[in-house]
């Protein structure tokens, strides 16, 4: 039976959303914060037995110019190893979309999207991060890190804007936090793990091979992506809403110098800021993840409000339940463009797959995805022992669903509309 995980999404989001016409847009963004903040972290208030990890500042970080985008310094949050996991580092990448122009910028400045001085001081480890063998049966024990994201271009851009006091310093934000993490110990890693959600995921892919550089041959290393394959898909209108936010991220932010040659040198740079053209030629082994109808991709690319002005699309874009006939295959054509884009990367022995037939997204951290008795399976295996048996080599995996509506251990995510006071407009 299919576990649903509803969402209320206020009227305030739904106006901020699709029909707010105020000045700044900022319900608007709030919308799209609440949105992501959802999507990517179990909603759940931390247990009376959660473990609760400590905020770090990268002290040395800003005289490098290694800084979130109001200039302060970069942070992490890391609990120690243990027992014959000592020696072993997992990193995981934090997600959180991207801002594509001054104003979405200047609006994270505001937010732990962009200021180390928003940062939760302490966070809860769940999932992939959790230190119990019960909940996280491969990991519990290793070094395991959560690498806070706050330049709003997966760790890759290298820029400034001198006028709204805006730096663009993922690149130096990600080699920052590397050192510090080596000299932390992680240069004695006997094996490592690159992991990331969304716009971690998509950084994960990024980073991947500089990762697996930064240590000798003999250590074992690879990168995992969580719901971080974005595809170049056209919209419920034809348009190409990802692509064009991905152009202005990349000129922005000055991401260009930092995509890999291995693409720049045959694409444009904003088809190189997207996975399907990055993932076959990634020497490291990698797995993914994702989410076949991922849903901050049905949300956000392939329906958003811009595209649908006459909301005929709003209640199957809430709750997949309600689309028609029509709709549905939209959304299919979608799980195949996903399949054709991996086709390559997944005829490589040492590469993994999990790509489940649920509206789901970022399913790595949240305990009910990652590792529990009801968490979603493909061929009776959950999330976390496909990325264990890949990464040990206990077992190849390759698990591709079949496609909707056939799989019933799905954690779906439905939105549903609901009025919330203290809306302002």
């Amino acid at each position: 039976m299919n576990r649903v995980s509803i969402w209320v999404l206020s009227l305030c989001c739904l106006v901020g959303i699709g029909l707010s016409r105020s000045e700044d847009g900022v319900e608007e963004l709030k919308a799209k914060e609440s949105l992501l903040s959802y999507l990517e972290k179990d909603a759940a208030s931390p247990g009376a037995n959660s473990l609760m990890v400590p905020l770090t500042l990268i002290q040395g970080a800003v005289s490098k110019g290694a800084v979130c985008l109001d200039g302060t310094p970069p942070g992490y949050h890391l609990d120690r190893g243990f027992g014959s996991g000592s020696n072993s580092w997992l990193i995981q990448l934090e997600g959180g979309g991207w801002c594509d122009n001054i104003r979405t910028c200047v609006f994270r400045k505001t937010t732990r999207r962009g200021s180390s001085k928003f940062m939760e001081k302490q966070i809860n480890f769940t999932g992939i991060l959790s230190n119990k063998a019960e909940e996280n049966p491969d990991f519990y024990n290793w070094n395991r890190v959560k690498l806070r994201y706050c330049d709003g271009a997966s760790f890759a851009g290298e820029g400034q804007n001198e006028a709204n006091r805006l730096y663009f310093r993922g690149q130096r934000i990600w080699s920052a936090a590397m050192e510090e993490l080596m000299a932390r110990g992680m240069q004695n890693a006997e094996q490592a793990l690159l992991s990331g959600c969304s716009a971690g995921g998509l950084a994960s892919i990024l980073h991947c091979d500089e990762f697996k550089d930064l240590f000798p041959k003999t250590t074992k290393v690879k990168c995992l992506s969580d719901a971080g394959m974005f595809l170049d898909a056209t919209n419920v209108a034809g348009g190409h809403t990802l692509r064009d936010m991905y152009g202005s991220v990349v000129t922005l932010q000055g991401v260009q110098k930092n995509l890999p040659n291995t693409c720049t040198s045959q694409m444009d740079p904003t088809s190189c800021f997207f996975p399907q053209n990055l993932v076959a030629n990634i020497r490291t082994p990698m797995f993914l993840l994702n989410a076949a109808y991922d849903a901050w991709q049905v949300h956000e690319s392939l329906i958003p409000s811009s595209a649908d002005p006459h909301g005929s699309w709003r209640e199957c874009k809430m709750d997949h339940s309600h689309c028609n006939s029509t709709q549905m295959q939209f959304l299919q054509d979608f799980r195949n463009q996903m399949l054709n884009a991996i086709n390559v990367f997944s005829k490589s022995n040492q590469n993994g797959l999990f790509i489940n037939s649920c509206f789901a997204h970022c399913q790595s951290e949240k305990q009910d995805t990652w590792y529990e008795n009801d968490s979603p399976r493909i061929g009776n295996k959950a999330v976390a022992v496909s990325v264990g048996d890949w990464f040990f080599d206990r077992t190849a995996v390759k698990a591709i669903d079949c496609a909707y509506p056939c799989d019933s251990t799905c954690h779906d995510l439905v939105f549903k509309l609901g009025l919330v006071w203290g809306c302002h407009h």
